[in-house]
């Protein structure tokens, strides 16, 4: 297989740093050659945060080049703005509708941020993880409702992804974690069949 290149974004204290060690294990799981970059920015709560997972049968280097990027997990909308240089033409953003403004935008932070990425040509999947995790009982569940949710995307079991988030997350949180990404990954699943079903009655209309 070719490479696989993902970046993931957002801002300290989002737990950015477990969620891209859970990706990277599961393709090294899987066989797979990983290389995962050092969180760059600054990691302290609040400040930006991005990362880089690449895999493959080899990889030479942990850092994805501007415009290489398949996919963009956004934990954050802004930060999905700061770092969609990264993404190849017409890649795809996994947006999580949460807005976490820095101290210096509150005020003016950017309106209707998926609009803007989808005009420049992106493919946006979006998710309120948040609203989710809050159903489910626990909000610091958030990252393995994402995580489900990029699961459809790549091409690995979902018995993969359980038995890493078991291992990763502590013991007393391993159910809750695994609802939250089986929550997820259906939310995928079940947008996935409806964009299908648009795309279908689309073409018989013209």
């Amino acid at each position: 297989m070719s490479t696989t290149n993902i970046i993931i974004s957002g801002t300290g204290g989002q737990g950015i740093v477990l969620a891209s060690r859970i990706i990277a294990q599961v393709a090294f799981s899987n066989g797979l050659d990983v290389k995962e970059s050092e969180i760059h920015g600054m990691a302290q709560r609040g400040g930006s945060v991005i990362g880089h997972i690449r895999f493959g049968q080899i990889v030479y280097s942990p850092n994805i080049p501007s415009g290489m990027a398949d996919i963009m997990i956004a934990l954050e909308e802004l930060e999905a703005l700061r770092y969609l240089h990264f993404l190849k033409s017409k890649g795809m953003v996994i947006l999580n509708k949460k807005k976490i403004p820095p101290a210096m935008v509150e005020k003016d932070y950017p309106e209707d941020i998926e609009h803007q990425i989808k005009n420049k040509g992106f493919i946006v999947n979006s998710i309120e993880a948040e609203k989710v995790a809050k159903e489910l009982g626990n909000t610091k569940v958030e990252n393995s409702v994402i995580l489900g949710f990029l699961s459809i995307f790549l091409p690995f079991k979902e018995e993969s992804w359980h038995e890493v988030i078991k291992k990763s997350v502590p013991a007393k949180t391993i159910d809750i974690n695994i609802k939250a990404f089986n929550e997820g990954r259906r939310l995928a699943k079940e947008n996935a069949i409806l964009a299908q079903g648009v795309r279908n009655t689309t073409k018989t209309k013209t």
